[in-house]
């Protein structure tokens, strides 16, 4: 088996596995009880994880990636960065969803070496956001607001992905999704300005998303 197709393989055998992650965490599962979750045999689930660690290392090394792939990119116009900001929520909601308190508390205790690999990478993330906010002011394209409470503000979403929470205050994922971002993309952009960022491309991505949040809660 060629490396690309193992490694789509396993990508779809973590989908899986990940509304269970996110509410029992590892630490106490067997490979057994993990190979039940991702629909597979035990032998299967060998061939492509051997050890739960490696379970963990593919799950924090891909989003160190996906971290990556926004840091790497350069900016030109006003659009490039209505392009930007978009694919910075997506993440921060991305990160919010999978790197709940639970997870990173159990990267933390049990899997030291991954823990550190995903603190070092959030704060090169934190670093890219601070500069792209500043560039952004100082270029008139954004208001002049605090970068720090902006990265900030995301951990409110962890509170309300909870099932209680959307209950007791009778709200969807997707009312949340799309108020959070108007709100964001309101306190970011000055007025004059609002034009670089096409709402339309951003509709699909929160549907998306919100099918993604809805299958790992219930």
């Amino acid at each position: 088996m060629n490396t690309d197709k193992k490694h789509e393989i396993r990508a779809k055998l973590i989908t899986k596995l990940f509304p269970y992650l996110r509410k029992n965490g590892l630490h106490s599962a067997t490979m057994e009880e993990i190979a039940k979750v991702m629909e597979v045999s035990r032998a299967t689930l060998y061939k492509y994880f051997s050890t739960k660690e490696e379970i963990i290392g593919f799950i924090v090394a891909g989003f160190i990636e996906y971290m990556n792939e926004l840091t790497n990119s350069h900016l030109e116009s006003d659009q490039s960065f209505g392009t930007r900001f978009q694919q910075i929520f997506e993440q921060s909601i991305s990160l919010v969803v999978y790197f709940t308190d639970n997870f990173i508390k159990e990267l933390e205790t049990s899997y030291l070496e991954w823990y550190d690999r995903f603190n070092e990478a959030m704060k090169q993330r934190e670093k890219y956001l601070l500069s792209f906010y500043v560039e952004g002011i100082q270029k008139g394209i954004f208001n002049d607001v605090s970068g720090k409470l902006l990265i900030a503000q995301d951990e409110i979403l962890r509170g309300m992905f909870n099932v209680k929470y959307l209950m007791t205050n009778q709200l969807t994922i997707e009312q949340i999704l799309n108020d959070y971002y108007i709100l964001k993309k309101v306190q970011l952009f000055k007025p004059d300005k609002l034009s670089a960022v096409d709402d339309a491309v951003m509709k699909p991505k929160i549907e998306h998303l919100t099918q993604k949040i809805t299958k790992n809660l219930y």
